[in-house]
């Protein structure tokens, strides 16, 4: 799935590190709650996985609107306990800001969009 459609939805999943909580406690609690396995659910394409230096990850998802709770539970049942998390509606703004701007808007590719 390479775009999103009407029936289609983007997440982007905010996963904060938890500094009290030194690495190696965190993904053991992970690996307990089998986040490596269930999270993102099979099927549902990322978009994006970063991680952000003192911040955490943030992953951003496309599935159908239908798996939103399927989405949601995996984050409860697996990042829960090693991060704190935070979910937003998420929408590809580049192509109207390369609209905006004329075309001069490019991607990490170095391509005008």
């Amino acid at each position: 799935m390479t775009g999103a459609t009407d029936e289609t939805m983007m997440l982007s999943v905010l996963l904060r590190h938890d500094q009290s909580m030194p690495l190696a406690e965190q993904q053991q609690r992970l690996g307990a709650n089998g986040h490596f396995e269930k999270f993102p659910p099979a099927g549902v394409e990322v978009v994006s996985w970063y991680v952000m230096m003192g911040l955490g990850q943030v992953v951003t998802l496309r599935f159908p609107a239908s798996r939103l709770r399927e989405v949601n539970r995996a984050v409860e049942t697996t990042a829960w306990g090693a991060f704190r998390t935070e979910i937003y509606a998420t929408y590809d703004f580049a192509p109207i800001a390369a609209e905006q701007r004329g075309g001069r808007l490019t991607r990490a590719t170095g391509a005008s969009t």
